[in-house]
C-alpha cells in the first residue's frame, strides 16, 4: 500500500516537473531564432533524408537533423549568433555555408543546393545568402551589439536606441516620463519588456525616474535587442504597444570580456554665463558621476557549457543652484523675532488707509488681539475718528515691535532652524547649492548548456 502511494506521488511529482520545465522552455524561445529551409539538387528537385548539421560559431556546438519528406529542415529554439549549415547525401558533393547571422526573433531562411559527386568532396559558401524575413509579418528592427556599443548613449540607457525604429518616438510633453518611449500612438505603460525571454516589466511604473523595466543591463552585456511595434508572434502578449526583447551576451570556448570608465566632473566644465548671468562669480554646482563596470564569459566544460557575467556601478552626486529664496533676517533673528522693521517698505515706499483713514507704511504688521468691527458714519470709541466704510481695522505694532509675550516659544525655535542670509536684503536673500546622490548596482550572470543528441 505504502509502495502504490509513493509511486503514485512519484509520478505525479515527474509530470509536474515535467510541466515546469516545458514552461520554461516554452517561455525562453521568444528570445532565440530559428533556422530553416529546403535540401535540393542543382534541378530544384528536393532532397529527403539529407543530413544537416548546423554550428554555432563561438562555442562549437553541433546540431544534425535529417531533411524531411518534402527536402525540408529546421532547427529551433536557437541562440542569437554566426552559425554555418552543413548539407550532404550519398552521391552529392558536402555543401557547407559560412557566416549565417541569426539575430532575435528571426527565422532564417537557408536554403542549400546539393552539386553531383562524392560525400568526400566540398562546395564551401563563404558569402551567406541574404536572409529575408518572410516567416511573419511582425513589424521591427533588431538593434544589433555594434550599434548598441558604438552610439552615444546619455546614461548609457540602450533602451532609448528604440527611437531609431520608425513609429517612435519620446512621450508627449508632461507625461512624467522622461526615459520611455511611446509606439504608434500608445502609452507609455503599454509596451513590453523582456529580458532572455522573461518578464521584465516593472508591476508600477515610475514615471518620476522615468522607469518602466526591472532590470537593466549595461549596454556591454548587450548582444542585441528587437523593437517589435505591430504584428507581433502569437507568444508575446500583454503589450498594447511595443516590445523590447533584448538578450544577453553568452560565454564561448574563448575567454572574452571587457572593462570600462565613464566620468563626468564640474573640473572640467565650462562655467556658463549665457544662462546663468555672472555664473563666473560664483562656484559651479558639485558634480560628480562615475560609471564603470565589466563583463567577462567563458566556457565551464568546452563545446557544452558556458557562462557569463556582467556589473556596472552608477554614482552620482550632482548639485543643483538654488537663488532667490527667502530667509529670516539677522536683525530678525538676534531679536527673537520680535524686532520686524525690515519689512517696512520691503514692497516699496507707500502707504495704505485703513476704514478710519489712518495711513500707514507698506509692510506695517498689526495686532491681531485689537480686531473690532467699525460702521460707516459711526466713530469709533477707541480712536474717536469716523469710518469712512464698514469691516473691520486693527491697532498697529508701534515700530513693527512685536511684544516678546506674545510670541509662542516653540515657533521661535522652529523659526531659529533657517539658515543666515547668505546676501543683503529682506527677500531673495539665500542662495545654496544641494547635492542629491544617486547610486545604483547591477549585475547578471547567464549560464548556456548545449545538450548533445547522446545527452
Amino acid at each position: 500500500m505504502r509502495t502504490a502511494r509513493l509511486m503514485r506521488w512519484s509520478r505525479m511529482s515527474l509530470v509536474w516537473l515535467m510541466l515546469v520545465l516545458c514552461a520554461i522552455v516554452a517561455r525562453a524561445q521568444v528570445d532565440t531564432g530559428t533556422i530553416l529551409g529546403t535540401v535540393s539538387d542543382i534541378s530544384g528537385a528536393v532532397i529527403p533524408g539529407a543530413t544537416v548539421t548546423i554550428i554555432e560559431q563561438a562555442t562549437s556546438a553541433r546540431t544534425t537533423v535529417k531533411s524531411s519528406a518534402d527536402g525540408r529542415y529546421i532547427f529551433t529554439p536557437l541562440k542569437i549568433g554566426s552559425y554555418s549549415v552543413e548539407a550532404g547525401f550519398t552521391g552529392f558533393k558536402k555543401t557547407t555555408i559560412q557566416g549565417v547571422h541569426l539575430d532575435i526573433q528571426q527565422q532564417a531562411l537557408v536554403n542549400v543546393v546539393l552539386q553531383p559527386g562524392t560525400v568526400t568532396q566540398d562546395v564551401e559558401v563563404t558569402e551567406a545568402p541574404e536572409l529575408l524575413q518572410t516567416q511573419n509579418a511582425s513589424v521591427g528592427q533588431v538593434i544589433e551589439e555594434k550599434t548598441i556599443e558604438d552610439l552615444p548613449l546619455n546614461g548609457r540607457d540602450y533602451t532609448m536606441l528604440v527611437l531609431l525604429t520608425p513609429g517612435v518616438t519620446i512621450p508627449q510633453q508632461g507625461a512624467r516620463a522622461s526615459n520611455q518611449f511611446v509606439a504608434n500612438g500608445a502609452r507609455v505603460a503599454q509596451n513590453d519588456y523582456l529580458l532572455d525571454g522573461i518578464d521584465n516589466n516593472s508591476n508600477s511604473v515610475d514615471y518620476l525616474d522615468g522607469k518602466a523595466d526591472v532590470v537593466k543591463p549595461p549596454v556591454d552585456a548587450i548582444a542585441e535587442f528587437k523593437m517589435m511595434t505591430s504584428d507581433f508572434p502569437a507568444e508575446f502578449g500583454r503589450a498594447g504597444g511595443a516590445i523590447v526583447n533584448a538578450t544577453l551576451k553568452s560565454g564561448s570556448n574563448k575567454l572574452h570580456g571587457s572593462v570600462w570608465e565613464f566620468f563626468r566632473n564640474d573640473a572640467l566644465d565650462a562655467y556658463n554665463d549665457y544662462f546663468t548671468p555672472n555664473a563666473t562669480q560664483s562656484a559651479k554646482p558639485e558634480l560628480r558621476q562615475n560609471q564603470f563596470g565589466g563583463t567577462v564569459g567563458w566556457r565551464i566544460w568546452k563545446d557544452k557549457t558556458f557562462w557569463f557575467a556582467d556589473y556596472e556601478g552608477t554614482k552620482i552626486l550632482n548639485g543643483s543652484n538654488y537663488s532667490g529664496l527667502t530667509v529670516p533676517t539677522a536683525a530678525e533673528n538676534s531679536s527673537g523675532f520680535t524686532n520686524l522693521q525690515d519689512l517696512l517698505g520691503v514692497n516699496g515706499t507707500f502707504n495704505r488707509t485703513d476704514l478710519l483713514g489712518r495711513s500707514f507704511e507698506n509692510g506695517q504688521i498689526f495686532d491681531p488681539a485689537t480686531t473690532r468691527s467699525v460702521t460707516k458714519g459711526v466713530v469709533d470709541p477707541v480712536t474717536g475718528l469716523a469710518a469712512t466704510g464698514t469691516g473691520y481695522v486693527r491697532e498697529a505694532f508701534a515700530n513693527n515691535q512685536i511684544p516678546a509675550g506674545r510670541l509662542d516659544a516653540n515657533a521661535i525655535k522652529l523659526l531659529q532652524l533657517f539658515p543666515a542670509p547668505t546676501v543683503s536684503g529682506v527677500v531673495s536673500n539665500y542662495n545654496t547649492v544641494k547635492v542629491d546622490s544617486n547610486n545604483t548596482n547591477t549585475a547578471d550572470i547567464r549560464i548556456d548548456q548545449h545538450f548533445r543528441e547522446q545527452d
